[in-house]
């Protein structure tokens, strides 16, 4: 997995790409960690369009990157979802936890408000 990161309107937009399962968690960890520890109030969008699969502790790595955005009193949303990365946040009952965009515009917008 590799994961790009860029910044648009303040918001830090995370774009990873392939599976986030297993030891690319804590690629995924690394790599954002700086990012939201130099952030006082951070705004995360996170963009899977191009991730493939993910599996419980991808889940727990997205979950802690919430954690640590709300825990700063930031926002962070999702955006480019596929079905069954979708499905899965549904069953883990995490589908609240995530600000859901239809499109990376609107929500580039929603979070710099």
């Amino acid at each position: 997995m590799t994961t790009k990161i860029r910044q648009q309107n303040g918001i830090t937009i995370l774009e990873p790409n392939g599976k986030i399962m297993g030891p690319t968690v804590s690629e995924l960890r690394a790599v954002l960690s700086p990012q939201l520890e130099i952030s006082e109030a951070p705004r995360v969008l996170i963009n899977l369009e191009n991730v493939n699969k993910i599996d419980s502790s991808g889940l727990g790595a997205l979950m802690g990157v919430r954690a640590m955005t709300v825990r700063k009193k930031g926002r962070i949303g999702v955006v480019n979802v596929s079905k069954q990365i979708k499905n899965l946040i549904v069953l883990s009952r995490l589908v609240r936890a995530f600000e859901h965009y239809d499109t990376e515009a609107a929500a580039v917008s929603a979070l710099s408000a």
